[in-house]
């Protein structure tokens, strides 16, 4: 694992943004995973600004959503879904074609589930962006006894449902729908971004290198290919 430092979230976002439109540039049709939440969203908005300048690198990109909160509607401005439109989907003009997407209202969560797997069985992920969750999670695959290898629907914890994308809501999620480790730990390449003070715990016990269930993110420590871009304020001094 690469583990870079940097001074500030503005230059994490910045780095992740140049590794991101390099690996646009190597592979036209890439297909780009992409987490939410405040991590990368600063890098979102950066290759939105490049999209203005150079519509054409961004032609044939493909984009699947990392993980979704289930129960809630597609539209309402809580879900990934909402975000990743606002802030990937719209300003970069990808079309349904070039989109993979769990849908947060399903009859079957499970069966819902099942189409995501089989869509990632027919293409690799070629870069996934990761944020590292407060309790050690990374998309919605929590701290447990075991953990599951495929997209699959995942029992949310209390930490999880404190996330500012969801903690103000009266109705809150009734359970996450993710892709699963091994489907992470196959994508090529792995970005994941780390800002803020509230993290330097769990940043501590990731760069401790014990891989453990109780921290989901340490098995990224298997993967032969991973940046770590960490704002120097989630370390600390």
């Amino acid at each position: 694992m690469e583990i870079k430092i940097l001074n500030t979230y503005e230059e994490v976002s910045q780095k992740a943004k140049e590794i991101i439109s390099l690996e646009i540039i190597r592979n036209k049709k890439l297909l780009l995973c992409a987490a939410t939440g405040g991590s990368p969203t600063r890098a979102y908005e950066l290759l939105a600004e490049d999209f203005i300048k150079q519509p054409q690198l961004f032609s044939e990109l493909r984009i699947i959503k990392l993980d979704e909160w289930g129960g809630i509607p597609m539209e309402h401005p809580s879900t990934c879904e909402f975000y990743l439109q606002k802030h990937l989907i719209q300003p970069l003009k990808i079309s349904q074609e070039r989109y993979i997407s769990f849908k947060s209202e399903t009859k079957d969560p499970h069966e819902e589930c099942k189409r995501i797997q089989n869509q990632i069985q027919k293409s690799t992920i070629d870069v996934c962006i990761l944020g590292l969750g407060i309790n050690g999670h990374i998309a919605l695959n929590e701290p447990s006894e075991f953990l599951q290898p495929l997209a699959h629907v995942a029992k949310l914890s209390d930490k999880s449902l404190q996330h500012l994308m969801v903690s103000a809501l009266k109705n809150k999620p009734t359970y996450g729908l993710t892709l699963g480790m091994a489907e992470i730990l196959q994508s090529k390449l792995i970005i994941v971004l780390i800002n803020g003070k509230q993290k330097r715990n769990i940043v501590k016990q990731f760069l401790s290198k014990k891989i453990t269930n109780l921290v989901p993110a340490s098995f990224l420590w298997l993967h032969p290919n991973v940046v770590c871009l960490i704002e120097q304020n989630a370390i600390g001094d």
